[in-house]
């Protein structure tokens, strides 16, 4: 009896080894089989996952990084996501990244000859339903990943986000740690905020695109909106009802006359161009914002924070602060920030690493 005892307990330590070697060997693991994504598609995917093309949705390369913590698997992701992961803590803190490929995709435009030559396992694209199309004839798992599917409310996307990511990746979830998190900070601004008389709430002008030529601002749907509610803030421009960006001109950015303007990273300037003139021939003098000062650049985490991204519950902390410097006074940026990306990702980040966020370089624009 007691060899048999032996054995039965040496057979249970072998099995429980090999199940641990299993899970751990090259950080690989099953896949559920399906998923559904953001378009309502039914997405059969490979036994194992261990090269990911990402397309058109550019801050997902960021967030997969950190979801992983490695770049590893991604091979392949859009220019614009590049040119941010080279100026930025992503490529820093995941060097890898910048092996990925960018000559597959020029702007919604897809070379299905060159994806083809990375030897995906998964492709992830925005919203196009013909590069959907186009990757579903090529014989190529493609799940498509939304960025407006919730009417830009960057928390709620980026929930999302992470929970498509952990369905397809179900020994990786962080859905509820993420969640939790951000409606965590989310509620602690909103305390504040939610009872501002409207007299009191700052007018906020967000500028999305800007050169020579072209100036864009975020109308009712597009991000600008979210951030400006999310704070207690006005968004000067909620009377335009167009999806994503809108052109504007000056002559309206004088009648709507911001208290506030908040420069996006998918443009190179900074508040000294506005305070100085220095971009076209646009005249800001007149601009409260810019009598008073009040011109600040967003944060560039692991991606540009105007989007959603895992940078969007500290970056409501920075617009927080920014806007109502004494309503939020207590609030250390810098400390929320290190405590974030070390609770939800397990990430040690040092002071000088989480300020640089709020210190972006123009290199990281999107659009020059």
């Amino acid at each position: 009896m007691k060899h048999l005892r032996r054995l039965l307990s040496l057979f249970l330590a072998l099995a429980m080894l090999l199940s641990l070697a299993a899970c751990s060997a090259g950080g690989k693991e099953k896949t559920p089989g399906t998923v559904t994504d953001h378009f309502g598609n039914t997405v059969k995917l490979p036994d194992e996952i261990n090269r990911i093309v990402v397309c058109d949705i550019y801050p997902l390369p960021s967030v997969l990084a950190v979801f992983f913590d490695s770049a590893e698997k991604i091979v392949g992701m859009a220019g614009p996501s590049m040119t941010a992961a080279q100026n930025s803590l992503l490529s820093e803190l995941y060097p890898e990244i910048l092996d990925a490929k960018t000559d597959f995709i020029d702007g919604t435009t897809l070379n299905i000859e060159e994806l083809m030559k990375l030897e995906p396992d998964l492709v992830f694209y925005g919203g196009t339903p013909s590069m959907g199309e186009q990757l579903a004839n090529a014989g190529i798992p493609a799940v498509g990943v939304s960025a407006g599917k919730w009417d830009y409310d960057a928390i709620e996307t980026l929930n999302n986000w992470i929970l498509l990511l952990s369905e397809i990746f179900p020994g990786n979830d962080r859905y509820e740690t993420v969640k939790s998190y951000s409606e965590e900070i989310y509620d602690r601004v909103q305390a504040r905020v939610k009872d501002l008389p409207d007299e009191e709430r700052e007018r906020v002008f967000f500028l999305f695109q800007y050169n020579d030529t072209t100036i864009t601002t975020s109308g009712k749907h597009f991000f600008g909106q979210w951030w400006a509610d999310a704070v207690g803030a006005k968004n000067v421009g909620e009377e335009m009802e167009t999806d994503n960006s809108t052109a504007v001109s000056m002559e309206q950015i004088y009648a709507w006359n911001p208290a506030r303007i908040l420069i996006t990273n998918f443009n190179p300037a900074k508040p000294a161009d506005l305070l100085n003139n220095t971009i076209g021939n646009y005249d800001w003098s007149e601009v409260e914002a810019v009598k008073e000062g009040k011109v600040n650049k967003m944060p560039l985490g692991m991606y540009r924070s105007y989007t959603c991204g895992v940078d969007t519950p500290v970056t409501l902390v920075w617009m927080a602060k920014t806007v109502y410097p004494d309503l939020f006074e207590d609030f250390d940026i810098t400390a929320e920030t290190q405590a974030y990306y070390k609770a939800v990702f397990g990430i040690d980040l040092t002071a000088e690493q989480a300020n640089r966020i709020f210190d972006p370089s123009s290199a990281g624009s999107a659009f020059n």
